[in-house]
């Protein structure tokens, strides 16, 4: 990927683009057809994100063990996730006109997730790249090149902001986190 100077070098897709209001628009007509099925997306989304980034599993005592895809898929835990998961996601999307919510609503999540929960913040990367292979598969004819471009954009925006929380607490690991 390019990088791009500055204080320290990030990563180009790392950086959050301005959405415009089409792509906004884009964003949202797309999401509302994803989250009429949100809990088994968001299941879809977690399995796939296990079985590619097995290390991430640490963080759930629930299936941390599970190696089947069936058998996590059918633990209450992840489905419980996989709503509040989404849910969050919709948050984003339905303030996507409103900047200060879509920021506040990151901060939490990467608040928490740093203080409570000690995950590392790449897992963000990792996670928000799955969900749009998911959506992109699963959503195949809503998923046009400018479809693509806009989701990039939330994707980038997502990890800034979560990012920008972890750095905000003083995430010890963050930047040089590595992955076990």
């Amino acid at each position: 990927m390019e990088k791009v100077q500055g204080e320290m070098e990030i990563e180009r897709w790392e950086r959050s683009e301005e959405l415009s209001d089409a792509e906004k628009k884009v964003i949202q007509e797309t999401w509302s057809r994803v989250y009429m099925n949100c809990e088994d997306v968001g299941v879809s989304i977690l399995i796939r994100f296990f079985v590619k980034f097995p290390s991430a599993k640490q963080y759930f005592s629930q299936f941390k063990h599970m190696e089947d895809p069936l058998e996590m898929e059918r633990t209450p835990q992840l489905r419980k996730h996989a709503r509040r998961v989404m849910g969050a996601v919709n948050t984003v999307v339905e303030n996507i006109n409103d900047s200060e919510k879509v920021s506040s609503v990151l901060a939490l999540v990467g608040k928490a997730h740093a203080l409570k929960h000690k995950v590392e913040p790449v897992y963000f990367k990792f996670f928000t790249g799955v969900m749009l292979e998911v959506i992109a598969e699963e959503y195949a004819n809503d998923f046009t090149p400018e479809v693509q471009r806009a989701w990039t954009k939330v994707k980038s925006l997502i990890y800034t902001h979560v990012t920008a929380a972890y750095k905000e607490v003083g995430w010890v690991q963050y930047p040089n986190s590595t992955i076990s």
